[in-house]
């Protein structure tokens, strides 16, 4: 696929990523004109610094990985992330609130958030966790997302057993509106998963693959 470079948050949200290794993502990020970088919050101040003016934007995530911190936790991660310089933020649902049947919870916690990086003018994108759902549990995560006015809905935090598949992203292209995008994310290590998931619906794509990507045959 031309172009593919143009779909890809670069990604390292290892519990032991070392700044070192974020300069190089950055790097490598802005060789190949990746979309972004998607980096844990502690290294979001390196990576804007890193990437000084290039095109190149910072994500983080919030809620990271299993989305069940207090809402007020949630929105004052948010808000240090975009002054530490956040283009958008990745933020894992409440899933436990989600399948407590809770959803006013969700619903809330979303909201929250997505209020406090709307307000800056920042995109977010909701983690949904598909490996914990059914289709069903699917397509009412997706809902929420809508109700609560997300940018994108992102299958995965690449935790779980398993990550972007391509029938869970032909569902949520089926349930969301044109203007709620997806990223699929987790597991997505070579460039064929990744046009195939593009194909399904995805219109970013979340991997610590992607120079590796870059470099395979078709891209060379």
């Amino acid at each position: 696929m031309e172009e593919l470079n143009k779909y890809i948050e670069y990604t390292n949200l290892k519990p032991d990523s070392t700044q070192e290794e974020i300069i190089r993502l950055c790097e490598d990020a802005m060789l190949y004109k990746f979309y972004g970088v998607c980096v844990a919050p502690y290294h979001v101040q390196l990576a804007k610094k890193t990437l000084k003016k290039s095109t190149v934007k910072v994500i983080t995530v919030v809620g990271f990985p299993f989305g069940y911190n207090t809402v007020a936790s949630k929105v004052e991660e948010t808000k240090k992330a975009i002054m530490g310089g956040a283009d958008e933020v990745d933020v894992v649902m409440n899933i436990a609130a989600f399948k407590s049947g809770d959803d006013a919870t969700v619903l809330n916690d979303l909201q929250a958030v997505i209020m406090a990086c709307h307000l800056q003018n920042k995109v977010v994108k909701v983690i949904i966790e598909t490996a914990l759902l059914s289709p069903a549990e699917i397509e009412k995560a997706c809902r929420l997302c809508v109700d609560s006015e997300a940018d994108f809905v992102k299958t995965s935090t690449g935790f779980a057993a398993t990550g972007a598949k391509v029938e869970d992203v032909e569902l949520m292209k089926k349930i969301l509106p044109a203007k709620v995008k997806i990223k699929a994310a987790g597991g997505i290590k070579d460039a064929t998963t990744a046009e195939t998931l593009i194909q399904a619906g995805a219109t970013r794509i979340g991997t610590s693959s992607g120079v590796l990507m870059m470099e395979a045959p078709q891209h060379v």
